[in-house]
């Protein structure tokens, strides 16, 4: 789960270098992420359980479309904004999954767990400073992160349509064909930097979300969920090793907020499960 965190900010950070240093469009970045990983992911199936007639069910569309407008979102945002704090303004999605999973799933809202949702939604816009200076990649952010959410329900909704491993195929070509349109054009002359780059992106992204279905399999959800936080770190450390981009100190308040409010929660969870097995 740690190695799968630390995978998809890396993947990123090539798309941010794709992006910034090699003048690369973020549609071009973003179907090449789905194109490769969906390459990757149907060699390592090597044919087995390739349930392709997923792509006949509209919802299954509906959530590819989501996670794609979340990775196009994410990508357009890193061309202007650290990673750092793009990665603080994406955690408004598990803020979206709760309150959108309670009002078109029927799941239970608790006190506790939506008061540190409150504290965690605080530490995001520490980060993301919304108003007139807002900054438009800052806005791309957290668009990117209603989108995330978004699909979080999604994903959840049809839990019992088909394995994690089959969703993970489906959004893959389903970002890979609507994004083909815009991304295919702008497809530019790569280098051997470039192209690195590239299968550095959709490779770490793809390798990131597999280990976090393999780690689903073996570990319950409640004991991998802290672990998600440790995103924000790598994210963190890229931007200073990578991009020499430090967070100011309000982003830097948000990005522990953020981390305080997830763990917290983790914890509160624990107690109570505990205190009902004891029962």
């Amino acid at each position: 789960m740690v190695l799968g965190m630390l995978c998809i900010p890396l993947g990123d950070a090539a798309g941010k270098l794709l992006s910034n240093v090699h003048g690369i469009e973020p549609f071009f970045i973003a179907w090449s992420r789905f194109f490769l990983g969906a390459c990757m992911f149907m060699l390592l199936m090597a044919g087995k359980n390739l349930n392709l007639k997923l792509l006949l069910d509209w919802r299954i569309w509906l959530r590819g479309s989501l996670i794609t407008g979340g990775i196009l979102s994410i990508l357009t945002a890193l061309q202007t904004e650290p990673i750092s704090n793009v990665f603080a303004a994406f955690f408004i999605g598990p803020i979206v999954s709760y309150f959108g999973s309670a009002l078109f799933l029927g799941e239970a809202i608790t006190k506790s767990r939506t008061v540190l949702l409150f504290i965690g939604f605080c530490g995001v816009l520490l980060v993301v400073k919304p108003g007139i200076d807002m900054s438009p990649g800052m806005g791309f952010a957290f668009l990117a992160g209603v989108f995330y959410g978004s699909f979080l329900i999604s994903s959840k909704w049809l839990a019992e349509r088909a394995s994690s491993r089959q969703l993970l195929l489906s959004q893959l070509l389903v970002g890979t064909i609507l994004l083909m349109p815009v991304g295919v054009p702008s497809m530019p002359e790569l280098g051997v930097e470039s192209l690195l780059l590239v299968l550095l992106s959709a490779g770490a992204s793809a390798i990131g979300n597999l280990l976090l279905i393999i780690a689903n399999q073996r570990e319950d959800a409640s004991k991998l969920a802290p672990l998600i936080y440790t995103q924000l770190l790598a994210a963190t450390v890229y931007g200073i090793f990578i991009f020499n981009t430090y967070p100011d100190k309000w982003s830097l308040l948000g990005l522990g907020i953020i981390c305080f409010s997830g763990f917290a929660a983790f914890f509160i969870s624990r107690e109570r499960k505990s205190s009902k097995i004891s029962a």
